[in-house]
């Protein structure tokens, strides 16, 4: 078994985003959930991958198929901030 299959849904979407370039709040707003959660997702996912950091995390993800992983969930960076900006309009 990869590590990356240990990993569940939402931690593989947490590290696709973080490997994406948004910050804990932009992936909060992304999938719907609080920041704390998403720190609990990554401390998580690093202790399944045995990474560090979110460093390591990106490079992980890149270094095992990123581009992959984003048609997984069919899920762009742009789609991803869009998708940020439109929650954070709707909650003000």
């Amino acid at each position: 078994m990869q590590p990356r299959e240990r990993l569940t849904i939402k931690e593989m979407q947490v590290a696709l985003l973080v490997w994406q370039g948004l910050t804990n709040r932009e992936i909060a707003l992304a999938i719907g959930t609080t920041e704390q959660v998403v720190k609990n997702y990554l401390r998580n996912t690093f202790d399944k991958l045995g990474v560090w950091s979110r460093l390591e995390l990106a490079l992980y993800v890149a270094s095992h198929g990123g581009l992959k992983w984003s048609e997984e969930f069919g899920l762009r960076r742009e789609e991803a901030v869009g998708l940020v900006v439109v929650e954070a309009a709707q909650a003000t």
